[in-house]
Parts: C-alpha cells; structure tokens; sequence
C-alpha cells in the first residue's frame, strides 16, 4: 500500500468516525438536566446511553475499513472531576460500568486498564464523577466519553445526574497517602476528555500519555495491595519513560521508597517532586495542621517527614531565581473571617519555617492566605475525603524591584 494510498484511508477513517459519532450522539436519548436519580440506575443509564450512540458505528465504518473487527475497550480508572483523584466512590462505578457493559453490550470486550492490553485496544473509556455547586438537578454528574484511540475522536460521550445526597469521596489509598496534588495538565486533558462532545478530539497529551497511564496504574495497584517491590519496580519504569515527568509518578516512587525504609531515596525524590512542582508552578503540599493551630498533627504517622519535605522545599525554592509565594488554605469549616486568618498564620508559619532551612529565602518568599476561597472538595468533612482543601501551595511568581 502506498503513502497516499494510506493516508487517504486515515483520512476517510477519521471523516467516518467524526460523522458516525455526530450522527448518534443525535439519536441517542439524554437524560434531560436535572432527571436525578439513584446512583446504581444513574451509572446504568450512562453506559447504555454510551453504548446506544455506538450501534450505528459498526456498519458505518464497514463501509470504510472492512478489516475494523474487534472492539476492544479499555477503562481508564475514573477520577472525581474537582481534585482529579480516584475515590472509593469513582472505584465502585468503575465496577458498575464493568459489570453492565459485559452483561448488556457483549459486542465489546473489556479489558483491563494495563501495558499489555492498552496496545490492543481500539476505545478508552474514561469518566468522571463531579459534586455538582448548582445542586437543583442532584447533587453529583457522572460523565462517561468513549474515545476511538487510533484517531483521537470521542465518539460517544454521556451525562448522568446523581440524586444521592452523599457518596463515599474518601481518596483510595494512593491518592490519601500521596504527599501532594498529583493533578497536572495530563489529569486535566482525562477531564475535559470525559466531558468533550462527540466528533471533537479528545485531549491529545492525554492520549499520548495512555501507555505510560497504565504503567502508572499497575503501580499504584501493587502499592494499594501491599506489594511495595514490585509497585518501586513499576514506578521506576514510569519514571524512565520519554514521559513519566509526572508528579503522581514520583509521588509513588516516594511512597514506597518510605515504605521500604529506603530514607536517603524517597528524600531524594521528594525534591525531584519540589523541583517539578516548582518548575510547572504546581506545587501543593498536603501539610496537615491541628485543628484552629499553626502547628502541625502531632501523629507521627503523618507529619514524621515533614521537616524533610520543608527542607527539600526550601533547597529546591532556594535554587530558582524567582519569588515564591506560600499560601494557606483552609476547609470550609467556621467562619470567613477566622478562616482567612488562620490560612494566613499557617502561610507564614510554613515560610518560617522554610527561611530557617535556607535564611537567604526571607527575601524570595511571599505569604497569602485564601481561607475557603478555593476549596477543591468544598464539603467541610474535616477528614481524608477534603484533605487537599488544606493544603499549602507554592506558587513561583518574579520579585519585586
């Protein structure tokens, strides 16, 4: 087969998905804004809308490319659309969705979300569950897109609205135990994908980042198992990758290098994780403080490494030529005004602490306190399932004159 020979069957490949996808999305039922229901019946109903949009796409693209046989689907693990984390709740409509694809659409084979099966499959199917700040239609949306991997085009996407008035959101253990915010522009591209219409393309740095997603994946399953070697092994891996600069990578790595004992490592990643942070302006780390105080939980379990984490902070701050601003936030708990102050003590508390790990900071250092303003959970629980709404961020900003 010729280069242009090739290139005019991508081309038709591409027009007929585009086209097969708008078609359905045009037939399919939606639910309309504010039908809420039960959270069983709510993730049912996402994926037979999901799947009624792709019944035209078989014969359609026939006509196109006669050899497109199987229909292999892989699911990517959902997210909760606010924090970008995996919770107990997005894991068990992960299941559901499993569960009422192989029941109902046998047409398709799932399988699972790994390096081995990623190579085969021809559709991803990612999600996300998001508390909804307008609640008048139920208080939680489950979106569901499913993308045709060769080209880069969603070709069916749906919206269900949730009427359950709570979920379980408590992180999954990766996600609870890591040091930081691992949402960055890859998380954010899996978000807008899940939420792109059908015939548009999907996020492309997410697509791209897919195989090594699954590396990520398997990871973050040996950790949450107890198998810590063989999750540093995999971790590792992704790490080496053209890609694997990510901050939810290291954050594993740093993870199990704690568990193994292996001290001197896991200091060494976290500042690589700072100096990542630092150097694509998205640093949030989960210091989590006493109740109303600047000091930190006394549970060793949990603020143990935090002298390290500072000092690290500090090295990697100390090294870069800009400003740093440090800023505290709280959970929505109390009012405004006492939130704001106290998000500001614990700005300049940490920055204290940072000036005394590296004294020439004093200068390069800003504090700010945002209080509730900028929750990214919103509920107030005070518990794991809200943890990074009392983060502290390191933002890099130029210096003043």
């Amino acid at each position: 087969m010729t280069t242009t020979t090739q290139r005019v069957r991508v081309a038709l490949r591409v027009f007929a998905l585009c086209a097969a996808a708008v078609l359905a999305a045009a037939c399919a039922h939606r639910p309309a804004p504010g039908n809420a229901m039960p959270f069983d019946q709510a993730v049912n109903q996402a994926v037979d809308d999901l799947m009624v949009q792709t019944q035209k796409l078989p014969a359609f693209l026939a006509k196109v490319e006669s050899t497109l046989t199987q229909r292999r689907i892989v699911i990517d693990p959902l997210l909760e659309g606010a924090s970008g984390q995996q919770t107990e709740v997005t894991r068990v409509a992960e299941q559901r969705i499993v569960q009422r694809m192989q029941a109902q659409f046998k047409q398709f084979t799932v399988t699972p979300f790994n390096a081995s099966e990623i190579g085969n499959a021809q559709y991803v199917l990612n999600g996300t569950l998001v508390r909804d700040k307008d609640a008048s239609g139920g208080p939680y949306r489950l979106n569901l897109a499913l993308t045709e991997i060769k080209s880069g085009v969603v070709i069916a996407q749906s919206v269900t609205r949730i009427s359950d008035a709570t979920l379980d959101t408590r992180p999954t253990a990766f996600f609870r135990d890591s040091p930081v915010n691992g949402k960055d522009r890859g998380v954010e591209g899996y978000i807008r994908t899940a939420e792109t219409q059908p015939g548009q393309a999907a996020d492309a740095l997410y697509l791209e980042r897919l195989p090594t997603s699954t590396v990520l994946q398997e990871a973050t399953a040996a950790y949450e198992a107890g198998r810590m070697s063989e999750a540093l092994s995999r971790y590792e891996a992704a790490s080496k990758r053209p890609d694997g600069q990510q901050l939810r990578i290291y954050s594993g790595l740093y993870l199990t290098q704690s568990q193994l004992g292996r001290t001197a490592d896991a200091e060494k990643t976290f500042g690589t994780i700072a100096r990542l942070g630092l150097e694509t302006n998205n640093l949030s780390v989960k210091f989590l403080f006493k109740p109303g105080s600047t000091d930190f939980l006394s549970d060793p379990k949990i603020s143990t490494a935090y002298p390290m984490w500072l000092r690290q902070i500090a090295r990697q701050a100390a090294q870069i030529d800009s400003c740093v601003v440090v800023t505290g936030h709280t959970s929505r708990t109390g009012s405004e005004a006492v939130n704001e102050r106290l998000s500001l003590q614990r700005a300049v508390s940490v920055k204290a602490r940072l000036v005394g790990e590296a004294p020439p900071l004093s200068k390069k250092l800003r504090e700010s306190g945002m209080g509730f303003r900028e929750n990214i959970v919103g509920t107030g629980a005070d518990d794991a399932s809200d943890a990074l709404d009392r983060r502290v961020e390191f933002k890099v900003v130029g210096c003043e004159a």
